[in-house]
């Protein structure tokens, strides 16, 4: 199908983000407060739909780059912020 190969280039950064905050934290969370933080943090990014990420990597200046991952930075901070106060209710 022609979108099978379509997809939201901040998904990867997000979860890349997410693995490196909960390293850097010391601490393991669960898989539902996880999903949590990714739906969060991707809500508070834009939509970057690409064909292949390396055609963003390709067109994207040094600046834009530390931009996006500024960005990225923030919105898991924010979002594990907001599980922790408001941790999900199996």
């Amino acid at each position: 199908m022609i979108l099978d190969n379509i997809h939201n280039h901040f998904e990867n950064l997000v979860y890349e983000e997410i693995q490196r905050y909960q390293a850097k934290q010391g601490r393991t969370f669960s898989d539902h407060a996880l999903e949590d933080v990714a739906c969060l943090a991707l809500n508070h990014l834009p939509a970057r739909y690409v064909r292949h990420s390396v055609d963003i990597a390709f067109y994207l200046t040094p600046k834009e780059h530390a931009d996006m991952d500024q960005q990225v930075r923030d919105a898991v901070t924010t979002a594990f912020d907001l599980v922790v106060l408001h941790p999900h209710q199996d």
